[in-house]
């Protein structure tokens, strides 16, 4: 146990840039629970932790990991939280699992919200469907916001980010795609699908991907909303794809 140097304290603020995260091959996980779940879960991954002095004690005591002592205007420095955590982890990136054409899983294309991110990532965890394609060009899921709003999901999740239209075109899978003009939810089947497509929050799914998609459906409202936030529609597809 030691107080945080002042190199250490902006290598963890660097951290909170996509580049140095790539280059540095870990990232930053903030929060009483989720810390705790990294630590139950994946303690041969942890390179740090980073506390305030009485939140020692949440560490258990039979855990060898480098403990460094913040203040709190260092909690602010290096938090991206309007009220900042109290507990820090840094974690080695692990390889992306194989990818397993045998389980069901979903495909997002350019997602750009982390929130969103986040809560996909979540529901996903929560109806049991642990398979992500990501394009290239969705938020990094090691973004401190997705790493938030997923709620430790993340660590039951093989996430992994592709150039979408070969990675589709070598295979053969039949493709759910969530559109404002489809067949309404209500007249399909889910269940004969592989996968459930979902497209950026302006703009939906890129016309390149369309085609991939053997079964678009819409989902219908009532009111006088133009649409669904993406991880609402999400959530209800995937209800009614796993129930």
């Amino acid at each position: 146990m030691q107080k945080i140097s002042i190199q250490k304290l902006k290598w963890l603020k660097s951290l909170q840039l996509k580049k140095n995260r790539d280059k540095e091959q870990c990232f930053v996980v903030e929060g009483e629970k989720i810390v705790l779940e990294c630590i139950k879960h994946i303690p041969e991954k942890i390179e740090i932790i980073a506390c305030l002095k009485e939140q020692i004690g949440l560490i258990p005591p039979d855990l060898k990991f480098k403990c460094l002592i913040l203040t709190n205007k260092d909690l602010e420095r290096i938090s991206n939280q309007k009220s900042p955590n109290k507990l820090f982890v840094v974690i080695k990136k692990s390889t992306p699992n194989h990818f397993n054409p045998n389980l069901n899983f979903l495909i997002l294309d350019n997602i750009q919200d982390p929130g969103n991110m986040g809560t996909i990532i979540r529901t996903a965890d929560w109806f049991g469907i642990h398979q992500i394609i990501c394009s290239k060009n969705c938020v990094d899921v090691y973004n401190s916001k997705v790493l938030q709003s997923s709620m430790g999901s993340f660590l039951r999740i093989t996430i992994i980010y592709k150039e979408l239209i070969p990675f589709l075109e070598e295979s053969k899978f039949n493709i759910t795609g969530a559109f404002l003009h489809g067949t309404p939810l209500e007249k399909e089947k889910l269940k004969n699908s592989n996968a459930i497509m979902l497209g950026n929050e302006g703009h939906g799914i890129s016309r390149e991907l369309e085609k991939f998609c053997n079964q678009p459906v819409k989902i219908k409202g009532h009111g006088g909303a133009e649409s669904l936030n993406v991880s609402s529609a999400a959530s209800i597809l995937m209800y009614e794809w796993t129930k």
